[in-house]
């Protein structure tokens, strides 16, 4: 994960926007796809397991005598070396995925987003004592510090999910002190205080709420990226473990075959670039639609 962008102001989201946001789905082709196929994604992971073809294969369920075999009528995205059907666990796998890249974002948000608003909105000591805070979790490459976490606390998917989350939490204090330290003198704050109003409720009503659109833009293009850091822990041994269907899991099963049986991993490696796709495609379009500088459609 890079360094958060800078993202546009607060634009209120009243029946127009919405129109204008349904707008844009039809006339931007790329906000369309990145759309859909995050539906795709959403559906697969709800109803993966009515949905997979050999459900029990997709939870790591064996058949040796079908083991290898090229995509067919009967496989269509192969079986690996153990005889499991692909397509099967790619589609069980896509809850997984979705699931740990929900709670991450969740989790790194809900430490993220109060710290950077108090010290936004603060200022002072607190903003300074904090953000060196941050600036020590920034100080480490993102999955870096997530592989010397999970090491720490043992492989598994739900160790990976919380090292990911201790990870990521930064980028959202980061954003959200910006956004509050640009609102605190904003007239309507001022007012606020001036009334007597105490901070612990101008944070929520006036902080915090016109800091949701650009936190939204960041957690849909983060969600993408989690299911890629995600699937790089699994791939070095340091994520889900065998049998789980975990698409960085199968790409790494089937990386010593892949001249042989490329399908093993070819198919779980295409699952994860559509997943992140489908969210780059709806958080970049997101961005611009939000973007004040750019002209609405």
């Amino acid at each position: 994960m890079t360094a958060t962008t800078a993202l546009p102001a607060f634009v209120p989201m009243g029946g127009s926007t919405l129109g204008r946001i349904g707008r844009v789905l039809r006339t931007d082709r790329l906000a369309a796809i990145g759309l859909a196929l995050i539906v795709l994604v959403v559906v697969l992971a709800v109803f993966g397991p009515w949905l997979a073809p050999f459900p029990a294969q997709g939870y790591g369920e064996t058949n040796v005598a079908d083991r290898n075999l090229a995509p067919s009528a009967l496989h269509w995205f192969g079986t690996d070396q153990l005889g499991r059907d692909i397509l099967s666990r790619v589609i069980i796998g896509t809850g997984p995925a979705l699931t740990i890249s929900l709670l991450v974002v969740a989790i790194a948000a809900a430490i993220g987003i109060p710290l950077g608003a108090i010290a936004g909105y603060r200022g002072g000591w607190l903003d300074e004592v904090l953000m060196r805070i941050t600036e020590v979790f920034q100080a480490f490459p993102p999955l870096l510090l997530a592989m010397v976490t999970v090491a720490i606390l043992g492989p598994s998917l739900t160790n990976a999910g919380l090292a990911l989350a201790i990870s990521w939490w930064p980028w959202y204090a980061r954003l959200v002190r910006a956004e509050a330290r640009s609102l605190r003198d904003r007239p309507f704050v001022e007012a606020a205080r001036s009334a007597g109003v105490p901070a612990w409720r101008i944070l929520p009503r006036h902080i915090l709420r016109n800091c949701m659109t650009p936190v939204l833009v960041q957690a849909t293009v983060d969600i993408g990226a989690v299911v890629l850091a995600a699937g790089s822990l699994a791939f070095i041994g340091l994520g889900a473990q065998p049998p789980a269907p975990d698409w960085g899991l199968m790409v790494a099963e089937g990386r010593g075959q892949i001249f042989t049986a490329w399908w093993i991993s070819t198919f779980p490696g295409l699952a994860i670039f559509v997943t992140v796709l489908g969210f780059n495609l709806l958080g970049d379009s997101l961005r611009d639609f939000f973007d004040p500088r750019q002209v609405k459609r």
